[in-house]
């Protein structure tokens, strides 16, 4: 699936892309040259996609808190699709994996950020898909993000 999503990103343009065989891996690839986005497959060897994210999300020694989450997965039941997004998931890809599908999740990601926000027991992106004008509500953080590096030499991930 790795080869599959680097060449969808090769054929779309994008060149300085970054392979990890496993969760373990990504952790130490992540924390040795920043990304831009991750694409993770749901089930990982070492940690299932889930947990990663929630190590990216959550763990006070990882290397970017607010890097976009792609999961990808073969698994689109309401419960899996759930449990992705409380984990701080950003978007969601479901396989069999088109490029169209693929590059738009890319495009939301960076076309459209989501705000992340800090409530309860959950930090990641606004899990709503609408932001409605008139709410400005104790639990929203839109400008929460801290600056996490330079933006220059960021790249995608796919693990």
């Amino acid at each position: 699936m790795r080869a599959i999503v680097t060449t969808l990103l090769a054929g779309a343009g994008m060149h300085d892309v970054r392979e990890a065989p496993d969760s373990l891996s990504a952790i130490r690839m992540m924390r040795d040259a920043p990304v831009d986005i991750a694409l993770i497959d749901f089930q990982l060897s070492g940690m299932d996609g889930v947990e990663l994210t929630r190590q990216i999300r959550r763990s006070p020694a990882s290397p970017d808190p607010y890097l976009a989450v792609i999961m990808i997965t073969g698994h689109s039941e309401r419960s899996r699709v759930m449990e992705a997004r409380d984990a701080g998931v950003t978007e969601f890809v479901v396989k069999p994996l088109t490029a169209r599908a693929l590059l738009a999740r890319i495009e939301a990601v960076v076309f459209r950020p989501r705000p992340f926000i800090r409530a309860g027991g959950y930090f990641g992106p606004d899990r709503r898909r609408h932001n409605p004008a008139h709410y400005n509500g104790p639990l929203r953080r839109a400008s929460d993000r801290q600056a996490v590096g330079s933006d220059a030499d960021r790249d995608v991930f796919v693990i």
